[in-house]
């Protein structure tokens, strides 16, 4: 069966390992460092600060097929994070170059393959990857990379057909009823099957992205789409409303995304962190979001 293994598969990632926790420990208790890499090529472990300067470009990592975040268009790379990527590129004095790239089946396994070591064919790390969901128990475990320059929060919700839902719209309860769409092994698509069972499978519409899940709601195949906001958002209508409801025994419909830097390279994500902090500061990542028809919410911390 085809799955696609997108960029919400890296929030379901952080969902199937945690949600399910048990009391709250302190802090990195109990996690063991990882083994550093030996013998590894300068490749494989990106360009300090002084030198991405020196040679005039940045080398950034974002999600393909990924909208309205990033995606190809005429050829090029496109989307909100591409645009917060040349702010960052400004602030340093640099190009900005991008290279999209497919998600794998865990946060871990693309943090591997775009920050710290490389993939095992084709392609090397990247100076810096985006649109990565922060996790402070997640960032104990994997020691290699340091989270930092978060930009933004997304979280849940639901899209709903207006005329199939004129008065209340629809909460998750609804959809052992009623039809939903989702992007296949998606956060979305987890969560819906492990709250209403195997009795509302049918009533779960699975596709390969997000994108096509919002389509066939516009086409009147399904009642309902659950998944990112900003995907919602993004591809809402007239006819479609968009609202986030209560998600019972959820425990991270909500995460705060910001960016990956190796380990090593620590002087960069401090200016990567200064840079992005700026711009929402001043209001330029707000101002990306909205002109891409999207509401800003910041991160609840920085």
């Amino acid at each position: 069966m085809f799955q696609r293994l997108s960029a919400a598969t890296v929030a379901a990632a952080i969902f199937a390992a945690l949600g399910a926790a048990g009391p709250a420990a302190a802090r990195c208790e109990g996690y063991v460092p990882e083994p550093k890499p030996q013998n590894t090529s300068r490749d494989y472990v990106g360009q300090t600060l002084d030198e991405i300067r020196e040679r005039g470009w940045i080398d950034i990592a974002l999600y393909e097929d990924f909208p309205p975040y990033s995606y190809e268009k005429d050829g090029k790379a496109a989307g909100i994070d591409v645009e917060i990527g040349r702010i960052i590129a400004e602030d340093l004095g640099v190009e900005a170059r991008f290279r999209l790239v497919q998600a794998g089946e865990t946060l871990d396994a693309d943090l591997r393959n775009w920050v710290w070591k490389g993939p095992v064919v084709g392609g090397k790390v990247a100076n810096v990857m985006m649109r990565v969901p922060y996790d402070s128990d997640f960032a104990c475990r994997v020691d290699q990379v340091v989270f930092t320059g978060q930009y933004a929060t997304e979280s849940i919700a639901v899209a709903y057909d207006k005329d199939h839902y004129p008065d209340d719209p629809p909460v998750p309860a609804y959809f052992r009823y009623d039809t939903v769409a989702v992007e296949n092994d998606s956060i979305a698509d987890f969560y819906l099957t492990n709250l209403l069972g195997q009795q509302a499978n049918p009533n779960i519409h699975r596709y390969p992205t997000m994108e096509a899940a919002m389509k066939a709601l516009a086409n009147h195949e399904v009642n309902a789409a659950m998944g990112p906001l900003g995907q919602l958002q993004a591809a809402a209508t007239d006819t479609i409303g968009v609202h986030s409801p209560p998600l019972p025994a959820f425990s991270i419909g909500t995460w705060t995304l910001g960016v990956a830097v190796h380990t090593s390279h620590r002087d960069l994500g401090y200016a990567i962190d200064d840079a992005i902090g700026a711009a929402i500061a001043d209001g330029r990542i707000a101002a990306i979001y909205e002109a891409h028809g999207l509401g800003y919410r910041p991160p609840a911390e920085r």
